[in-house]
């Protein structure tokens, strides 16, 4: 028979399995930018075409990302194309309007092994916080190709796609300062979740409290669209084993503290999902206070493959 706490293990354990982003297909290792800052892109490739080893590594740089420099890649030989730009750019103070658009490395890449192309880049303001920027690549074999190319359509998911071109999502502005919420005594902050896959049942919900006031409140629970209930749990390390359970009489907010839910901590579960919470989504929810009582929340839904304003993350399933 389980116990309580390997149940917890095992249930921690299966939604870490799930929500690990798989590799089959080409994607970003950091999927995710802020606009005028340096991105280093490590364009991951996971295998080649259908047995065949890759060739030939096509990459194109969409309008808006500027100031491109690709990395050198031993064993591969690197070309650049250069264009013009549909508009001009500012850069560092200087007028840019045009660079490169496509980079192509040459060489061998067995289809048992994996491996990684970088290249440096810059997004311009053309982007606006929220925006998904894809970039079209296409794998090169002999006689045979991997075209990474699709994009979706507004409102589409991006993961149902045969093969979707890797995408990066554009974040707020570095030097933006997060939006908080003040109800009674006590201040939130960033509520986000993270998209689910198709069929999971449980997703997470992670933000910061800050309680003002001069008595101890509690986060007993809440409320969000398609799950039956809302449930405050934690994680965290007992005799090297990281276990799950429900936190019982809820989390307690004392006065003057802050308390951040957050991957392998203190989290929200949302229980029994009936749809699968998809990238870019708002999500309103609720929250329920003991001492402040029910407030209202919006929860900003991030890729698979993101991460926390200030920490990682993880699932359950």
């Amino acid at each position: 028979m389980f116990t309580s706490h390997s149940r917890g293990a095992l249930v921690a354990a299966a939604f870490f399995a799930v929500s690990t982003p798989a590799f089959a297909h080409v994607s970003f290792e950091t999927a995710q930018a802020t606009p005028n800052t340096s991105y280093k892109g490590i364009l991951r490739i996971p295998h080649g075409c259908d047995g065949k080893p890759t060739l030939k590594v096509r990459v194109r740089i969409p309008e808006g990302v500027v100031a491109v420099k690709p990395m050198p890649k031993a064993g591969w030989k690197l070309e650049t194309t250069k264009g013009s730009y549909v508009r001009t750019y500012k850069v560092h103070g200087e007028t840019v309007s045009e660079g490169v658009t496509d980079i192509v490395w040459t060489g061998s890449l067995d289809d048992g092994h994996y491996d990684e192309f970088v290249f440096q880049a810059r997004f311009t303001d053309a982007f606006q916080p929220g925006a998904t920027v894809y970039f079209p690549v296409v794998q090169e074999c002999d006689g045979a190709a991997e075209e990474w190319v699709q994009v979706p359509a507004a409102g589409e998911d991006a993961h149902k796609l045969a093969m979707p071109a890797p995408g990066v999502k554009i974040a707020g502005a570095a030097n933006a300062a997060p939006a908080a919420q003040k109800v009674g005594e006590l201040t939130i902050e960033q509520p986000w979740s993270r998209a689910t896959p198709g069929g999971a049942k449980v997703g997470g919900g992670y933000l910061r409290i800050t309680n003002n006031g001069k008595e101890t409140d509690r986060l007993i629970g809440g409320s969000f669209p398609n799950a039956s209930r809302v449930e405050v749990h934690e994680m965290k390390m007992e005799n090297d084993i990281m276990r799950m359970k429900p936190v019982h009489g809820g989390l307690e907010i004392k006065p003057g503290a802050s308390v951040e839910l957050k991957p392998g901590g203190y989290h929200l579960m949302f229980m029994d999902l009936k749809a699968p919470l998809t990238e870019g989504q708002i999500v309103k929810g609720t929250l329920v206070f003991e001492k402040v009582g029910t407030v209202d929340v919006e929860y900003a839904v991030r890729g698979m493959g993101d991460a926390a304003p200030a920490a990682g993350e993880h699932h359950h399933h």
